[in-house]
């Protein structure tokens, strides 16, 4: 089975042994990474000169969904061979959050927008119904972002693992909101820092959820009903995004992202980016560097973990188009790809990697 790595997909799976492809969201298209004889090779390339920002693959009915910047929302029923657009019913054409879940035998497709707006598909990707609710809440007049077109988008998705039923959604720059009726109504959540990055849940605690943002990582015991902040020592991450957790050993996390934020990148052009790993629920954590270069200029803007039985694999994506994966728990890491089109949400690159905007 295929897994993605992307800024704003989905980036935890679940299948019965290490994957042999790897497909990665890139600012010019998906670039499929293949395994052969424990090495890794460039493969393919798919939706070639799209800005993917986010993918998506549903294992049981091999469906394959990508959101593109300014580009519409894709779909593949053949593992990634043949494409076509499928977003009928959105009204907007700018691509972030993306993410799935199955609802006994019914399959739902949810996906967010620039400006912030959340839709949902139950046929696939054919039609889109707007779930118009989330418009409600009463921050929405603040929703918004520091790049132009200044508006926020819907950054983020995940559900409740004891109830498909129970959605939360991130809108950077705007808060974290909350569905226990698959989005008819929601509720705004608060305690936290709003420019919200990350929403994480596991099967195994399914009150617990977790949360990275622009300035800490945060987590909630009662289904966000209350915050705690798990900050980082020393501030080696102040800006942190990725977030994974091992969903069989949840107290195992790891997190990534910058030493500062992207507004000091337009200056250094450097994010100085670190991958940090907690094994007592974020209560303390280290840094990891073995294998890794001993500066990461780029960010580490997808990171996804992959668990099968016996172990689990991670894979972390760069706006300098690199690509590295671990699977000894992030105690090493190996260099599977390097010089990809960056791997980046959208404004991001407009402070670290100008020469391609413009070229763009």
């Amino acid at each position: 089975m295929a897994v993605s790595v992307s800024p704003n997909g989905k980036n935890q799976y679940e299948s019965s042994a290490p994957t042999d492809e790897v497909l990665i969201g890139t600012f010019k298209g998906i670039v499929g990474l293949a395994r052969s004889g424990g090495e890794w090779r460039e493969s393919r390339r798919m939706l070639d000169g799209k800005y993917v920002a986010s993918i998506a693959i549903e294992p049981t009915s091999g469906m394959i969904f990508a959101g593109v910047h300014k580009g519409g929302l894709w779909a593949s029923e053949d593992g990634g061979r043949t494409w076509e657009r499928r977003d009928t019913g959105i009204e907007q054409n700018n691509f972030y959050g993306l993410n799935w879940v199955r609802a006994g035998d019914e399959l739902r497709v949810y996906a967010g927008t620039e400006p912030a707006h959340l839709y949902v598909s139950t046929d696939f990707g054919k039609s889109w119904t707007e779930l118009r609710s989330l418009l409600d809440m009463p921050s929405r007049e603040k929703w918004t972002f520091p790049a132009p077109p200044h508006e926020g988008h819907v950054k983020n998705i995940a559900f409740d693992p004891s109830d498909p039923n129970t959605i939360y959604a991130g809108v950077e720059v705007g808060g974290a909101f909350k569905s226990t009726d698959a989005g008819k109504s929601w509720t705004e959540m608060s305690g936290f820092y709003e420019d919200v990055h990350r929403l994480m849940t596991t099967p195994s605690r399914p009150n617990d959820v977790y949360m990275s943002t622009g300035r800490n990582l945060y987590h909630s015991a009662d289904k966000g009903g209350s915050w705690e902040v798990m900050p980082l020592p020393e501030d080696r991450i102040a800006y942190p995004d990725a977030l994974v957790i091992q969903p069989r050993q949840p107290d195992l996390m790891f997190t990534a992202g910058s030493s500062g934020s992207p507004g000091s990148w337009r200056t250094t052009k450097d994010a100085n980016a670190a991958v940090a790993r907690t094994r007592d629920a974020g209560r303390t954590w280290e840094y990891l560097a073995g294998g890794l270069p001993g500066h990461l200029r780029g960010n580490i803007e997808g990171m996804t973990m992959n668990v099968f039985p016996g172990g689990f694999e991670l894979f972390a994506a760069t706006t300098d188009g690199d690509v590295f994966s671990s699977e000894n728990e992030g105690e090493t890491w190996t260099t599977i790809a390097q010089g990809l089109p960056p791997v980046a949400k959208s404004g991001h690159l407009t402070s670290l990697r100008e020469d391609l905007v413009a070229a763009h």
